[in-house]
């Protein structure tokens, strides 16, 4: 009896190719926290030269987490559909396009408009590479690689934040947009190089040809190829959104999407007001954009702390005490801090504390979906928890806007963290997903 080429992958050490293609899946998303980040970078120019006020503001900071969520939903679900690979190619074209187009903005509508677009790539990305990555790992490094995928987020914040404010020292903030479209496009034909379809989608889709695709795949992995593809599981779910909502995984995609939503509010309540609130103390733009790759500095350390542990132990019970921790450091962020060197201190820990977070979020929705609903899911909890994301910053700048100071904002954006972590101790531990 043939065995299933997903079980044997499983037990395999993993190839080259699949460490390349992990490694990139690593830049993609180094490459989205640029882009993410771009906006909040900008921030200030952006104020400066159309006299907006905070809560304008807090709605212009949120345009591309409202396309992050829709591109989830949408282009996670058509990664089930279509495939891994194409739909990342597709949406690094559509944040090439959206990147390029934020500089040539008029007015705060145009940009807004463009910063959508640009999130709709950004999130399909999100959904893709997790869902990429869990599927090209074996059984024992899936946890880790997932991990370090989402590390990538800041130190592409940290590389794209130090380019940008040598950009802001003599240029102005449409440079930081023209900077990130040449290196997104510049992705573009590496991608298409250098990353295969998945094997557990061939597997599950059984496209024209997916037992020669699946063999040419194994060839370029240096495994053994097939002679047969196990046959498909009646049980699996399909390829669509209802699935999540069938009795089997619906309190897996509710409490998911639910500590997903609060959390990533109190991630980007972190991430997009920086600069502002630096600038505000009476520092330059650039000083600013300092203090938020110090931030991103720590998301770093937070994340491959997070991800070494997973080596070792469960991934949620490390992730609930993230949570907790992340509560304490962000509230500590609005506290109050003497000087610049403190106030990046203290960033630095919130960031720790809140991109660990994020990364065990990632690991542990891996873990949850199978294959045939991964990118679904993926998209669903990433895609619907986005609005968290929109609301981080729109709600913070409305708290602003009634004259409550930056100690009362900050506890009220950390208690996300609260929510977050009690949600994930009312989910059952899930059962660790095959290719």
């Amino acid at each position: 009896m043939t065995q299933d080429v997903r079980a044997v992958l499983d037990r395999a050490p993993m190839g080259r190719l699949q460490i390349a293609a992990i490694v990139l899946c690593i830049l993609l998303n180094a490459l989205d926290g640029f882009d993410v980040l771009a906006i909040s970078f900008a921030s200030p120019g952006i104020a400066a030269e159309w006299g907006i006020d905070r809560a304008a503001l807090g709605f212009v900071l949120s345009m591309e987490l409202i396309g992050m969520a829709a591109g989830s939903i949408l282009l996670g679900t058509l990664s089930d559909r279509i495939g891994r690979r194409p739909t990342t190619l597709l949406c690094l074209a559509i944040m090439a396009t959206g990147m390029g187009a934020a500089t040539l903005a008029g007015n705060v509508t145009e940009l807004s408009v463009f910063r959508l677009f640009t999130g709709l790539g950004i999130g399909g990305m999100l959904a893709c590479a997790n869902a990429m990555v869990a599927e090209l790992a074996n059984a024992r490094a899936r946890s880790l690689a997932v991990a370090l995928m989402a590390a990538g987020y800041p130190v592409g914040a940290i590389l794209g934040g130090s380019f940008a404010s040598q950009l802001l020292v003599d240029g102005n903030w449409r440079d930081i947009f023209s900077f990130g479209a040449w290196v997104t496009a510049l992705f573009l034909p590496i991608t298409f190089l250098l990353l295969p379809e998945s094997i557990g989608f061939l597997v599950h889709k059984r496209p024209a040809n997916a037992l020669a695709r699946v063999n040419a795949i194994l060839k370029r992995m240096g495994h053994p190829q097939t002679a047969m593809l196990p046959e498909v599981d009646a049980n699996a779910p399909k390829a669509s959104m209802r699935q999540l909502f069938a009795p089997r995984l619906l309190a897996t995609t509710l409490l998911l999407t639910l500590a997903y939503f609060c959390h990533i509010m109190t991630f980007y309540f972190i991430l997009k007001w920086i600069p502002k609130i630096v600038v505000d103390m009476g520092y330059a733009a650039s000083a600013a954009g300092g203090v938020l790759v110090w931030a991103n500095v720590g998301g770093l350390g937070g994340a491959l702390l997070f991800s070494a542990l997973s080596w070792r132990y469960p991934v949620r019970g490390l992730l609930v005490g993230a949570m907790v921790l992340s509560f304490m450091a962000v509230a500590a962020f609005g506290q109050g801090q003497s000087d610049i060197a403190t106030l990046a201190t203290v960033a630095a820990a919130a960031g720790f504390f809140t991109n660990a977070g994020v990364v065990g979020l990632y690991a542990l929705i891996a873990q949850a979906f199978p294959t045939p609903v991964r990118g679904s899911g993926t998209g669903f909890v990433i895609g619907v928890g986005r609005g968290g994301a929109a609301a981080g910053p729109i709600v913070a700048g409305l708290l602003f806007s009634i004259d409550l100071g930056v100690p009362a904002v900050a506890l009220g954006m950390a208690i996300g963290s609260l929510v977050s972590a009690a949600a994930l101790l009312c989910l059952q531990r899930p059962a660790v997903a095959t290719a």
